[in-house]
């Protein structure tokens, strides 16, 4: 093996100190292939290079070798956190690797009324001080002091479940200070026992306090104090006699209790503990990272590493020089998340691990964070339950996504061969599907929705605001989308056969996100303006598509054909997704724009999933924006914007400080103008047209 390698790298390996570090390969480009750890960097490198490791996976790697980095660590725990920091930077090609897709967020108590120095302000009556008052609030992003954070939290849906269960016993606000600071009355959450209303004063600073403080140990895990101390408190409002006070103590007893008997609460010493399970098939993996907080199970999520079987080559034969038996693959995988998850993230006292990791990793975490780690592969009674959760997720998590990754495929290649296409490349193929919606004729919209590379792409999506013709004409609506979605492809072709113009040209004017695109026929406003992405087509120009799908039988198609016909366009890529007798899923029949006969794919099969997946897209995206459009003309929600000299800056900070547009509506001239960027003729403008 060394006739492959320069000099210069043996002269080097050579001359590596027999102590505890950290090496690093590159191939001769510069990229990097593989970082490791020894407890003698001599020994482990040199194994490297003393042998022929012929056609094998971990002789291929060696083969590429052009470059050796090292670094010379204290210790051997000190080299496993610097190995796993290396190979989050560096993506070696040869490591098991895990990408983190974002980070965690957190569940914020604002102010820190606990500080010295933090005393509460009665102030005058009916006009309290939001700073007095802390709001609940979900949270993404640096922590710092000036506020109280629980969590990380798995995902934003258990970080708001918990501000739920926050408001239905503690009754602490949510809402901004702007509208804290606005309020006259109580709003909804009042009326529904989900706030007890600080900004109208119906409720004491000392009160207040006293709630955020059982919050705050309710999220720590500590239950039965704060039940104690409520308990506590209502035998005392009783003895005054004060039975109203007492009985708010007792529904906030009450709540606390059912929250606690729904929700699988560890009473035990450990309250923080992340509970961890590793699966691994057909090549790919899963770890299940479930989180314990303060003794409540706060859901989970997934990650799916990669480079499972080079890296797993290359970690055995590691093992191998250092005389230890070789890792199953669940414990590599398993060792390798922690390591590289817990360099960003707050590691919790306790880990509960599907399967045994080595004791050098847990005391090097430890060493790392300050705290005392343990983890525990036999876990009993609710960790025993907590572990059998996460398995069965993560077994159930790697099963979707094999089922994904064969499936779209084995869909795509179904369709193409039920229809009799062949494509250049099937990864390519490209379908887009059209639909229409409105409400009785109201508020017409048409979508069309894209596929390709085996899955939907949603950054092209498009929708189309159809214009004048007669309310409820679907057939009118399909022609005027066809026509402004195809006429500059089919003018650019007849032009020159080597022009690469928009697929789209007018989706490409006055876009915006996906799931609020307005008309496309909108005129670009002077001096720029948002673009949109240009549909894409692999290794060349946009094209038509291989197969245009419309939401509907024959009369669709033949509209469709119209179309296509006037524009010199292929009709053969037309085909509409008719439903079935009953319009029963799994009975659809597909009609041709070319003349062909309908075909009926059979309900079990594959390309009829696919083509239902499709225009189940279309229909949806059709829907969603056709309410958000009906629902903008019937509400008013744009009144704002209507206003000549109110663009999105002076409308934010005109919401922000009414804390909405019923707060701006009862205004007055004066505090309108006292908002920044609004002078008096503009606020007496605003106000004329609010009223």
């Amino acid at each position: 093996m060394s006739a492959v390698h320069s000099d210069q790298l043996l002269a080097e390996v050579a001359a590596l100190p027999q102590l505890p570090g950290v090496y690093r390969y590159f191939d001769a480009e510069g990229g990097v292939l593989y970082v490791g750890k020894a407890r003698n960097l001599k020994k482990r490198v040199s194994s490297y290079f003393q042998k022929n490791h012929g056609g094998t996976r971990i002789g291929h790697m060696i083969s590429k070798i052009a470059r050796m980095e090292t670094t010379v660590v204290r210790s051997e725990a000190e080299a496993l956190l610097l190995e796993n920091n290396l190979i989050k930077a560096l993506n070696p090609k040869y490591n098991i690797l895990f990408r983190d897709d974002k980070s965690y967020p957190y569940l914020k108590i604002h102010g820190a009324p606990d500080k010295a120095g933090f005393e509460p302000d009665e102030g005058a009556p009916g006009s309290p001080s939001a700073a007095v008052f802390p709001r609940v609030a979900y949270y993404r992003g640096a922590v710092d002091r000036k506020h109280r954070y629980f969590g990380p939290y798995p995902s934003a849906w258990a970080v708001k479940e918990s501000i739920q269960l926050l408001q239905k016993v503690f009754r602490l606000r949510t809402c901004e200070d702007t509208v804290f600071a606005n309020r006259t009355r109580p709003c909804l959450l009042y009326q529904i026992k989900r706030c007890s209303a600080p900004c109208v004063g119906l409720v004491s600073a000392q009160d207040y306090q006293q709630d955020v403080r059982n919050a705050e140990a309710f999220l720590r895990g500590e239950t039965q104090a704060v039940l104690e101390q409520l308990e506590a408190r209502m035998l005392q409002h009783a003895d005054k006699l004060e039975f109203e006070q007492a009985a708010e103590l007792r529904n906030q007893m009450t709540a606390l209790s059912k929250v606690l008997h729904q929700q699988s609460v560890d009473t035990g010493s450990d309250k923080d503990a992340d509970v961890l399970a590793v699966q691994v098939q057909g090549g790919k993996a899963c770890v299940n990272l479930a989180m314990v907080r303060g003794g409540r199970h706060l859901g989970d999520r997934p990650y799916f590493p990669s480079h499972i079987e080079d890296a797993s080559v290359v970690q055995d034969f590691d093992d191998a020089q250092e005389a230890a038996p070789a890792q199953p693959i669940e414990v590599q995988v398993l060792e390798a998340f922690i390591a590289q998850h817990y360099i960003d993230v707050p590691v919790p006292p306790a880990l509960i691990t599907s399967v045994p990791v080595s004791r050098e990793l847990v005391e090097a975490l430890s060493e790392q964070s300050g705290v005392k780690i343990t983890a525990v592969h036999h876990p009993r009674e609710q960790r025993r339950l907590w572990l059998e959760m996460a398995e069965k997720n993560a077994a159930l998590q790697l099963a979707r996504l094999l089922a994904q990754e064969g499936s779209q495929q084995a869909r795509t290649r179904a369709l193409v061969d039920a229809l009799q296409l062949e494509p250049d490349d099937l990864d390519a193929f490209r379908v887009e599907c059209f639909d229409i919606s409105h409400t009785a004729g109201e508020a017409t919209q048409a979508s069309c929705v894209v596929f390709h590379d085996h899955r939907m792409q949603n950054s092209e999506y498009r929708r189309y605001n159809i214009e004048g013709i007669t309310p409820g004409d679907d057939y009118a609506a399909m022609r005027q989308v066809l026509t402004r979605r195809y006429a500059r492809l089919a003018e650019a072709g007849r032009d020159s056969p080597d022009a690469s113009p928009p697929l789209d040209a007018e989706a490409a004017e006055g876009s915006e996100a996906v799931e609020a695109v307005p008309d496309e026929a909108a005129p670009t406003p002077a001096g720029g303006g948002k673009r949109a992405k240009k549909p894409s087509s692999r290794g060349g120009a946009p094209r038509l598509p291989d197969l245009v799908l419309v939401d509907g039988g024959r009369g669709q198609v033949s509209m469709a054909r119209e179309v296509f016909a006037e524009l010199g366009l292929d009709l053969s890529v037309i085909v509409g997704v008719e439903k079935g007798e009953g319009r029963r899923v799994g009975l659809e029949e597909l009609v041709f724009a070319d003349g062909r006969e309908k075909v009926w794919l059979g309900k079990d099969s594959a390309a009829l999933m696919l083509v239902a997946q499709i225009r189940d897209e279309a229909h949806r995206f059709a829907i969603t924006g056709m309410r958000a459009r009906r629902a903008k003309v019937r509400v008013g929600g744009s009144r704002l914007e209507e206003i000549p000299g109110i663009g999105a800056r002076k409308r934010a900070r005109l919401l922000q400080r009414f804390g909405g547009i019923r707060g701006v509506a009862s205004a007055g001239v004066d505090d309108i103008a006292a908002v920044e960027g609004i002078g008096r003729e503009l606020a007496e403008e605003i106000y004329r047209a609010l009223h």
